[in-house]
């Protein structure tokens, strides 16, 4: 929780109001989560001598390089330090660029489990005068149950930080996260900030964000959520996203120079006033005269001569947007001028909208704007998509970067893939920041959903010349690990992930030249796996990516080189769990549920999806398994009911054996809330390599051995709580696989890895990677003391022994 400080072993305990720089160590330690509501006695009886927790040894850890992977919805330029930028991501935190280097590098991988809520980036700031200061607003999600978001302060350029609680919600994976920027820094006063909120109205701060109070003058911006409803989307989430940005008029400094006169702040409204402006240091607010109300404003721009640039949507995005505007208002005369590039028609298939507009920093009338879902446009002319439009003249005139308008193809844009080979087949989407660098006006940078693009060359296009593009997002890891293979032969790792499939990493270091894992290409890939003794044959399942026709299962024969897909059980079976046999033969498929309305049981084929067959003996929504060295033996588990089920003939037929935990069974089916995220690897059985027979329980609340007899489980010393579990190549001289566990021994939150069958462990992770939320772990068949971590939104990270 964020609403006040945590304290554990050997911290001190952090003021709510910070006082003093906190480095990122001690910060990311006296946070991490202690074992909430688990008495250290719930243990049961231990099976070693002694601690079982051993120590902690060094590892090394680096991304498994896909680049970019999600949405990247802001770009922030120092306005003077050259090089200096930023980037914030709906989920999976916030970057600094490393000129040096050539990539970005995360800033927020020591947060811990539980402060996941602070992985999605509000909103980032800068120091004007000091490019050494960074703000970041933290916050994923504003619903009911989600804590209070935080305010971080860094005076060096993001190694350490200071954090204020505030009693503020914020959004960062909500509509409306590529609006912005909510934050500012008075450029005439710095420790001044005005921070717009989603539902909290206006706040400010005079102390440098140490403290923060509302500003009670700001109009009342409240939307009725009841009357903007959307299929599927709660009410909270409904309507605009608040107060979307903030901005400074540098020119306005007060006579004593202790700040800025005028200040424009934007509300997600239409219909109604949404751009408002004070003239007095935020004393007071008014409507800005004669404004354009049919849309939503997304972004703003002030330009060096005043001219003050807004982008519109009917939609704050990345919700589908059917109209939109680019409007510039002359702000000494308050003349308000319509410069939209290309007008949205919705009549005649042409309904998008505007997502963004920049200027150049040193020439007020060089202007970008991007347009959003003109990509989405059924029965266009074909050349027809996402485009950004410039113009050289305040407006009066556009030119499309990648095509312009129907009609318009004098330009065009040369792309460079191979930063991210899998980006080629998706087309341009949820463009909603670009910026012109303040240093350089040839260099040019727009965000996307996997990332984004760059360019050094964008005023070719004022030549009638193409522009050339290139993957900005070297560095960025956004994707969530749903799940993961290492085979016993062939590449270190296969991955499962939401949004672009998965890969086959055969360089863990490189991006997958070949793309993701196709065919058939999926959207999300909930389950992949591998044959433990034939490891060529890996079978994935998940749903197809929607512009793509296919199926949603699909293998390869050679360990990942060549995909096909497989016949399905039923039209409807998508998404769920995929088991296979020791020897590759035997697949069994456990689709989503009934409960969600579509198939139920799990379904077994043998001829590579040619034909299926119902498993007969199964319970509804249970995980199936492969036996590791019997390739007629699968096993299933029914934890709350203190089932196992066992199945000797290549799970056609499924025989229930009664099991006994030492502490009694957890919590009952009907109450299993608060056992972690459904999609980590808790509450799940697992086999262990090499071994006939032999079972791991991985419950939420302990972690249990015993053998496909059933019977009684012995319960691992000290192992508190369990979120991600799995297995690796055993130690030198070692009898059985390594473990490895994420959740809390003795305490002590973290990634650990066991030797010795659970009898002791060793942390192998530090309070600097942490990550938030972990929702898989597995070791390397190949190599001994390799572990791959799946995270929620900052990729797929492995460690090696340091």
């Amino acid at each position: 929780m964020t609403g006040s400080s945590h304290s554990a072993r050997g911290c001190r305990r952090l003021p709510d109001i910070f006082a003093a720089t906190v480095a990122l160590s001690v910060l990311a330690a006296c946070q991490a989560d202690p074992g909430r509501g688990v008495s250290p006695t719930a243990a049961g009886p231990s099976l070693s001598q002694g601690p079982a927790l051993a120590g902690q040894v060094p590892y090394h850890w680096k991304n498994v390089q896909i680049v970019g992977g999600g949405f990247v919805d802001g770009i922030i330029f120092h306005p003077t330090e050259p090089g200096l930028r930023y980037a914030r991501t709906d989920m999976g935190g916030a970057y600094r660029w490393d000129g040096t280097a050539g990539r970005w590098v995360p800033l927020l991988d020591w947060v811990s489990y539980a402060d996941t809520n602070l992985m999605g980036v509000e909103s980032i700031a800068l120091d004007p005068r000091n490019p050494d200061r960074v703000y970041l607003v933290l916050g994923t999600y504003t619903s009911p149950d989600a804590p209070n978001g935080a305010i971080l302060r860094s005076d060096d350029r993001g190694l350490t930080f200071r954090r204020v609680v505030v009693p503020i919600k914020f959004g960062g994976n909500e509509n409306g996260r590529g609006n912005g920027e909510r934050l500012a820094v008075d450029p005439n006063d710095p420790d001044t900030l005005y921070l717009g909120t989603r539902h909290d109205g206006l706040w400010v701060s005079r102390d440098g964000a140490a403290t923060w109070t509302r500003v009670s003058s700001f109009p009342d911006v409240t939307e009725d959520a009841s009357t903007q409803a959307v299929a599927g989307v709660p009410p909270w989430a409904r309507g605009g996203a608040g107060l979307v940005f903030v901005i400074f008029d540098p020119r306005s400094a007060r006579k004593d120079g202790r700040g800025s006169r005028t200040i424009y702040v934007g509300a997600s409204l239409k219909g109604r006033d949404n751009l408002f402006r004070s003239a007095d240091g935020g004393k007071t607010w008014a409507p800005v005269p004669g404004q354009p109300t049919a849309n939503r404003p997304t972004r703003a721009a002030l330009a060096a001569d005043g001219t003050l640039y807004v982008s519109y949507g009917s939609s704050p995005g990345p919700t589908r947007m059917t109209d939109g505007a680019v409007w510039k208002l002359d702000t000494r005369r308050g003349k308000w001028t319509d410069i939209t590039p290309e007008k949205p028609d919705a009549a005649h298939g042409a309904a998008f909208g505007y997502a963004a507009v920049a200027v150049d920093a040193h020439n007020p009338r060089v202007v970008i704007a991007s347009s959003f879902d003109r990509h989405r446009q059924p029965g266009t002319s074909p050349g027809l998509g996402e485009d950004i439009f410039r113009s050289v003249d305040g407006g009066k005139t556009w030119h499309g970067v990648f095509g312009g308008p129907q009609g318009d193809g004098r330009n065009g844009g040369v792309y460079d893939y191979s930063l991210a080979p899998y980006v080629k087949p998706t087309p341009i989407h949820w463009l909603f920041d670009i910026e012109i660098d303040p240093a350089n006006p040839d260099h040019a940078l727009f965000t996307t959903g996997y990332g984004g693009w760059e360019t050094m060359d964008l005023r070719a296009v004022d030549k009638g010349q193409p522009s050339h593009w290139q993957v900005m997002s070297t560095g960025i890891e956004e994707t969530v690990g749903m799940a993961f293979t290492s085979p016993t032969q062939g590449a270190p790792l296969i991955s499962a992930i939401g949004d672009y499939g998965g890969f086959v990493h055969w360089d863990l270091d490189k991006p997958a030249v070949e793309g993701a894992a196709a065919p058939p290409l999926f959207g999300n890939t909930d389950s992949v796996v591998s044959a433990p003794l034939k490891p060529e044959v890996v079978v994935r399942v998940g749903i197809r990516d929607e512009r793509y026709p296919g199926v949603n299962i699909g293998y390869s024969l050679d360990g990942g080189h060549r995909w096909q897909p497989a016949g399905m059980p039923t039209p409807e079976a998508k998404r769920g769990k995929v088991a296979v046999s020791a020897d590759g033969a035997t697949w069994v498929w456990t689709p989503q549920g009934a409960k969600e309305g579509l198939v139920s049981g799990a379904f077994v084929t043998t001829d590579r999806g040619a034909t299926w067959t119902s498993a007969q003996g199964l319970p509804e929504g249970v995980r199936v398994i492969g036996d590791a060295i019997d390739p007629d033996t699968f096993y299933a588990l029914s934890l709350f009911d203190g089932k196992l089920y066992v199945s000797t003939d290549r799970a056609a037929h499924f025989q229930a054996r009664s099991f006994t935990l030492p502490n009694g069974l957890p919590t009952p089916a009907v109450v299993r809330n608060g056992r972690g995220d459904p999609r980590g690897g808790q509450d799940a059985l697992y086999a262990t390599p090499g071994a006939r027979g032999d079972l791991w329980i991985a419950a939420f609340d302990g972690l249990y051995h015993g053998t496909a007899a059933g019977g009684a489980y012995a319960r691992m010393p000290d192992v508190e709580q369990l979120h991600a579990f799995g297995f690796g190549r055993a130690a030198p001289g070692a009898a059985t696989a390594a473990l490895y566990l994420v959740g809390t021994i003795d305490r002590q939150r973290g990634i650990f890895r066991s030797d010795d069958a659970g009898r002791h462990w060793v942390r192998v992770n530090d309070d600097q990677h942490q990550w938030g939320l972990i929702l898989q772990v597995s070791g390397d068949p190949k190599r001994f003391g390799r572990v791959y971590v799946g995270t929620h939104g900052r990729g797929i990270v492995y460690g090696d022994p340091a």
